[in-house]
């Protein structure tokens, strides 16, 4: 038998599994700077999570907003559920809500221009609409707190 002329030292026995390239014709194989590697990995997740913290914000802002709402319609129903109404409400139409002259609300199913010359109220308060869940949805809000400003022409 023939004795092999490589040195056994010099031969792989697996150069398929060597981290380098073992012929002319093997694939080049560059180390990877993993410093770089991490930089870019960690970037693209920073802006995916920046991202995703943004869109939960906008979230939370808006049901924030419905809330605050929600408190708006319950705040205003229980104050025309305290003022004085003379008929029974009907869901899906709309009322006007006034001041008297001794500073207690009144509900009423007139509007402030079918008044006429003689507004009989200290003020016009709010036109408000009776929802399914008995609660108010204010279409106008009369915030100026000084009797007979409001335009009644605007109402009609």
């Amino acid at each position: 038998m023939e004795k092999n002329p490589i040195d056994k030292i010099k031969v792989a026995e697996n150069p398929g599994l060597l981290e380098y390239a073992h012929n002319a014709a093997s694939a080049v194989i560059r180390p990877e700077d993993m410093g770089k590697v991490k930089g870019k990995a960690q970037l693209a997740m920073r802006q995916q999570t920046h991202d995703q913290i943004n869109k939960i914000y906008k979230q939370i802002e808006l049901l924030a907003q419905q809330a605050k709402e929600v408190q708006n319609r319950i705040e205003i129903s229980e104050r025309i559920y305290d003022a004085i109404i003379g008929f029974e409400p009907i869901i899906g139409h709309v009322y006007y809500l006034y001041e008297k002259k001794d500073g207690t609300d009144l509900l009423s199913m007139v509007a402030p221009h079918e008044w006429g010359r003689k507004f009989p109220y200290n003020q016009f308060l709010a036109k408000v609409f009776l929802l399914a869940d008995h609660t108010w949805k204010v279409e106008f809000f009369n915030d100026d707190n000084r009797a007979g400003t409001i335009d009644l022409d605007e109402m009609a």
